[in-house]
């Protein structure tokens, strides 16, 4: 697997690095962010069970411009 990186959050510190990859090859993308508190993690179980293969992440709002960037990476160049 190659994972294309794309941003780390702006405001690390070293310690908090919320992070985002493409995965080369399955133009996945990958998250690395903050567990989520018990509370966010409550709410998302009320739309459903949370399967032991998943989590819920946070990633800060700040990230959105590395998000989209990894979206377009997935993507592909776009045909004009």
């Amino acid at each position: 697997m190659a994972l294309r990186f794309i941003a780390k959050d702006p405001n690390t510190n070293g310690d908090n690095c919320p992070t985002v990859w493409v995965d080369e090859k399955s133009k996945d993308l990958i998250i690395q962010g903050w567990k989520a508190d018990s509370e966010t993690e409550q709410k998302c179980l009320e739309t459903g069970k949370i399967p032991a293969t998943e989590a819920v992440v946070r990633v800060p709002a700040r990230m959105v411009a590395a998000i989209r960037e990894a979206c377009d990476v997935a993507d592909g160049p776009a045909i004009r």
